[in-house]
């Protein structure tokens, strides 16, 4: 099994930043990508970044691009999502990903717990 631990939500105010930690332990051999997903109530959860564990392929949402960068740290198996430029419309639950890369985009096997996100005008 892998398991998925993030980190880092909060509350902040229109144009701050936060940072999202995304540790993985397990069977990591199962997946090649990791990413974030983010969700609000009565809605679909949707991509946000999603990055292969090689570091080759990068991915992000329209309306995040210029805003937000995932990055990872293979030596520890941690996937981070720093964010900034925040905006209300941000305000979700985010949760990582772990899964396989295929078709352009990383398709999810193992979820995390979830972290809040608010953010205010």
């Amino acid at each position: 099994q892998v398991q998925l631990v993030e980190s880092g939500g909060g509350s902040v105010q229109a144009g701050g930043s936060l940072r999202l930690s995304c540790a993985a332990s397990g069977a990591t051999w199962r997946f090649d990508c990791m990413g974030w997903f983010r969700q609000t109530p009565g809605k679909e959860r949707e991509g946000v970044a999603t990055i292969v564990t090689s570091g080759r392929i990068i991915t992000y949402a329209d309306s995040v691009k210029g805003r937000f960068t995932i990055s990872q740290d293979n030596a520890k198996n941690t996937v981070y999502l720093q964010m900034n430029s925040l905006k209300p419309e941000d305000t979700a639950t985010y949760y990582c990903a772990a899964g396989v890369f295929g078709r352009g985009t990383c398709v999810p096997r193992y979820w995390g717990q979830g972290t809040q996100v608010t953010v205010s005008s």
